[in-house]
Parts: structure tokens; C-alpha cells; sequence
């Protein structure tokens, strides 16, 4: 007996519409954050459920409302550490490197940037990757740029795009149990950024693996953790918590940092 076809519908994934086959399906949620699809034996249900579903979308004004505005620039952001605290039962000490880096990408452009601390945890570098990266981007294209962040930390984006972020808000920066947010000052910067930016859009991606964007960002910063080892002194520990957070940027030209990585070759590289 012949297999029945199946549609497959996307409502929400890299790309939505419809597909023939789950292969091409899969490629649009598989590792997409919030991903939201179904199968159908005909193809008017699937097409009745995706303009059923678009009928109830509410449009909602927040941080976390995807962009209707098509991305013209890329920020890959990685935070990392060489510390105890990265195994289980170990603390930080106040001599562990960490760092953060971001990359940002715009019609052949390239800018990247990369700072780091003593005694901080993984979960800081990569939050003060994100805050870093827009506010670069602020800086030089504007709040109303459309921008895809492109990410390995499930920790930052699934505090804002499963609204972690604005519970702890309403709660006084607190969560559910109770308890004071970790790097409360970091995430009251971020979402105050985030009030700026309508048109960001989130894409999760393997670390260390094959994403271009997401290679060079992880080997700058251990790039500037090797830096931290050699000059103790070009660094500092983590500040306590303050009011008005401002973030630390340290950008730079990048061409050495391409060349050597062997990443982006036919790419301009500047930071006017």
C-alpha cells in the first residue's frame, strides 16, 4: 500500500510555509528557539491551521515580538571562561580569566569586539557579549536597525525569548522562588537596551561547531583570555552592582584577527 503524502506546515521557523517533505521541514525548526509546526494528510488543513493561527497571532508590543523588518545585519555574541566554576561543586576564583566577544556583519562589513574579567562566571561573559554588540551596533546603525543575533547560550536567549526576562522584571528582579536574579545589573542593561531595539530577531546555534560567526567569536575570546594571562594588569574583576550599569566596550579593527583565524577573507574590514 502506498505511503500517504504528508504537508508540513511551519508557522514559526527560519522560514514558514509549507513543505512536502519533513527533511525540508525539519531544516526550518530543528534547533530554531519556540518553533512551531505540524503535519497534515491534505493540504487545505494544513493551510486552514496557518491562517487559523495566524488569525489568533495578538500583536503584542515587547522585547520579545519577532521583527516584521528583514535583518540586514548580524551580531554573533559568545561569552566564555577558564574556570573551577565550570565543574560541578567548583567556585570561581578571583584569578580565573573570562571573556566576551561579539561580531557584527553588514554588506560586506565586519567590526568585532572583545573585553574580559577576572573571577567572572561564563553565564556574565555571555550576557556582557550581547549588551556590548548592540550597543555597537546603537552606536553606529541606529535603535531601528534590523538585526538577527545569532547565539550559543541557551541561558540569554531563553530568558528572553521564553520571557524569563520580563517575569523577573515584574517581580522586582526576583524569580519565582524568591530569589535575587543572578547578574541583576547586567539584565536590568539589557532589557533596558532591548526597549530600544524593535527589530531583533534570535537564532540559537551550535558552539564550537560550524557556524563562520560563531567560531571566530569563541576563539577571540580565548584570545583575550590568553592576552588576560600574559597582561594581568590591561584587566579588571567584576564591579559590584550599580544603578545605572554601563557597559564596558572594548572594540577594535579586526583585520589581524581575521587573517590569523582564516575567517572571512573577501571581507572589508573597519571600525571607522
Amino acid at each position: 500500500m502506498a505511503k500517504k503524502r504528508k504537508f508540513y506546515a511551519v508557522k514559526k521557523g527560519r522560514k514558514p510555509g509549507l513543505y512536502l517533505t519533513w527533511d525540508a521541514a525539519k531544516q526550518q525548526v530543528d534547533g530554531f528557539a519556540g518553533a512551531v509546526y505540524k503535519s497534515f494528510l491534505t493540504k487545505a488543513e494544513a493551510e486552514e491551521w496557518m491562517a487559523t493561527a495566524s488569525r489568533k497571532t495578538t500583536r503584542k508590543v515587547s522585547t520579545q515580538t519577532p521583527s516584521t523588518v528583514t535583518p540586514s545585519i548580524i551580531l554573533y555574541t559568545d561569552g566564555g571562561s577558564r574556570n573551577t566554576g565550570n565543574v560541578r561543586g567548583g567556585h570561581v576564583r578571583k584569578e580565573d580569566v573570562a571573556a566576551w566577544a561579539f561580531l557584527i556583519q553588514k554588506d560586506g562589513e565586519s567590526i568585532s569586539g572583545s573585553n574580559g574579567e577576572f573571577g567572572a562566571t561564563n553565564n556574565r561573559m555571555e550576557i556582557m557579549a550581547l549588551i556590548n554588540g548592540l550597543q555597537k551596533i546603537i552606536d553606529r546603525y541606529g535603535e531601528k536597525a534590523a538585526v538577527l543575533v545569532v547565539a550559543d547560550s541557551k541561558y540569554v536567549l531563553d530568558a528572553i525569548q521564553r520571557n524569563w526576562l520580563s517575569g523577573w522584571q515584574r517581580r522586582g528582579w526576583k524569580k519565582a522562588n524568591g530569589e535575587i536574579v543572578a547578574n541583576k545589573e547586567l539584565w536590568q542593561a539589557v532589557a533596558s537596551i532591548l526597549k530600544r531595539m524593535p527589530n531583533l530577531e534570535y537564532r540559537w546555534t551550535k558552539g564550537h561547531a560550524t557556524n563562520e560567526g560563531n567560531v571566530f567569536v569563541d576563539q577571540l575570546l580565548n584570545k583575550t583570555m590568553d592576552r588576560m594571562l600574559r597582561e594581568p594588569t590591561e584587566f579588571e574583576a567584576p564591579k559590584k552592582a550599580v544603578s545605572n550599569p554601563k557597559p564596558s566596550l572594548a572594540v577594535q579593527d579586526s583585520t589581524a584577527d581575521f587573517e590569523q583565524l582564516g575567517l572571512f577573507h573577501n571581507q572589508q574590514i573597519s571600525d571607522d
